[in-house]
């Protein structure tokens, strides 16, 4: 079983989200930690942050909710950024702030 480790914003953002999120969350990290591998709808590659780096889409009625998590790293799963989506394409300043935050987990 792998190792997730969770950079403090990405914590801070991910306790806004409503209770039954935050359950998916860790459910999905869960099946991650195993060695499942996620795929559409629930993840997806971000090879504009770098290889290796996904997304958990989440949705609820209130609206839509990211999470980055990268998994080619010796110290486990990263969790390096959460935030909820307010446009159909995913911001480049939601991006960049990834980039930012993975780069200092690493």
């Amino acid at each position: 079983m792998r190792i997730v480790k969770i950079h403090v914003k990405a914590r801070e953002a991910i306790r806004t989200f409503a209770p039954p999120l935050r359950k998916e969350v860790g459910e999905l990290l869960l099946k991650l930690q195993f060695g499942l591998a996620l795929g559409m709808p629930q993840s997806k590659p971000m090879p504009s942050i770098q290889s290796g780096a996904y997304e958990l889409r989440l949705k609820d009625a209130a609206g839509i909710y990211r999470v980055f998590y990268y998994l080619k790293s010796e110290q486990g799963i990263l969790v390096f950024h959460a935030f909820t989506k307010k446009t159909q394409k995913t911001p480049k300043s939601e991006i960049e702030l990834g980039k930012r935050r993975l780069k200092e987990m690493l």
